[in-house]
């Protein structure tokens, strides 16, 4: 047998072996909602077989912060806050309900869920008192805040009272405490707004990460929606902007949940693209994935899943942190002793 057809089959029992091993990964799905906008759930055992099915080891679990208003003058209650013109509202017992639920459930089943607390008006300076509250009535029970709802497209129109911003007076002192209390803090905070081609809101997130360094925030989806999407498609500012704040910032995190598979993790043919995976490869510790599903789980798995072909083409390591590791590594370290 001739030098090169032994190089040949060499080269194609590589290619099976290589194909054969393909990745299989475990997730932590860094952003979930418990409940939808009307605080209804499918519940903690069709979560729990979601998870089961899409190799969801662990989640972050909270509620929802407002409630969406069944207007007396609407015939049909609406499916969804943007239904109709009601309003919206905040709405503290979407983190009983979320307690409830993980009251309900065995330790060994606790283990993988990771509470974080959102029921609370971030207009009002009384917010920290009413969080260090809820953390005094369940002690060890929450693992952070969040997600707190500043600049949110339509959410923002609807809201009752004043529009929210991630650099107010209130949510400083909510900051101030979860640096107490070595609790992460993912905040949706819009980089603009559905019109202006420009990072309108930018500051809004930039001063609170420069002024309180102690404290971990999670950047939901990089200040993404797809209602800006649906105005602006991508955002061209989007990766340079991102490149920097992880430089200058060593205390932010990015939820890299659905509304930045596409366009910006992905191409229109499903390619990973090169700019995004050299910088998740510069911060291999910064990154996680979330699905941002609320309250219904029949599409979590295929939602996580969604992101196979970006992990794919990271280097395997890294990889496996953007899917299960980085989220767990940022929660409070009293809490790190029975992940597994």
């Amino acid at each position: 047998m001739s030098i090169s057809r032994i190089c040949t089959i060499a080269l194609l029992l590589f290619i099976t072996i290589t194909t054969a091993q393909a990745r299989e990964y475990r997730y932590s799905d860094a952003h979930l909602h418990f409940v939808d906008f009307f605080q209804e759930s499918d519940g903690t055992a069709k979560l729990i077989e979601a998870m089961d099915a899409g190799g969801i080891d662990h989640v972050m679990i909270s509620g929802i912060p407002v409630a969406k208003k069944w207007h007396e003058n609407e015939p049909k209650r609406p499916r969804y806050y943007a239904g109709d013109d009601a309003p919206v509202y905040w709405y503290s017992a979407t983190d009983v309900i979320v307690a409830a639920a993980m009251n309900e459930l065995d330790a060994e089943q606790r283990k993988r869920f990771h509470p974080f607390l959102s029921g609370f008006n971030p207009n009002d300076k009384n917010a920290d008192a009413h969080i260090r509250r809820m953390l005094e009535l369940d002690p060890g029970l929450w693992q952070g805040i969040g997600e707190v709802f500043t600049r949110h497209d339509d959410i923002t129109a609807l809201t009752e009272g004043d529009t929210p911003r991630a650099n107010n007076e209130a949510l400083a002192r909510v900051y101030h405490l979860a640096s107490e209390f070595d609790l992460p803090v993912m905040l949706h905070s819009n980089i603009t707004s559905k019109r202006e081609r420009n990072p309108l809101y930018l500051a809004e997130l930039e001063e609170p990460l420069r002024n309180h360094p102690h404290t971990r925030f999670i950047w939901a989806h990089a200040g993404t929606s797809m209602e800006l999407h649906r105005h602006q498609e991508k955002l061209d500012f989007l990766l340079p902007t991102v490149s920097r704040l992880l430089d200058d910032y060593p205390n932010l995190y990015i939820d890299l949940s659905w509304t930045m598979l596409r366009p910006y993790l992905l191409d229109a043919s499903g390619k990973p693209r090169k700019a995004w995976l050299e910088l998740v490869e510069r911060h291999p510790t910064r990154f996680m994935l979330g699905s941002d599903v609320v309250g219904r789980f029949d599409n979590l798995a295929e939602g996580m899943q969604a992101f196979e072909p970006f992990l794919d083409a990271l280097p395997e390591e890294v990889a496996h942190q953007v899917a299960r590791d980085n989220f767990l590594a940022i929660l409070p370290r009293k809490d790190q002793a029975s992940i597994r």
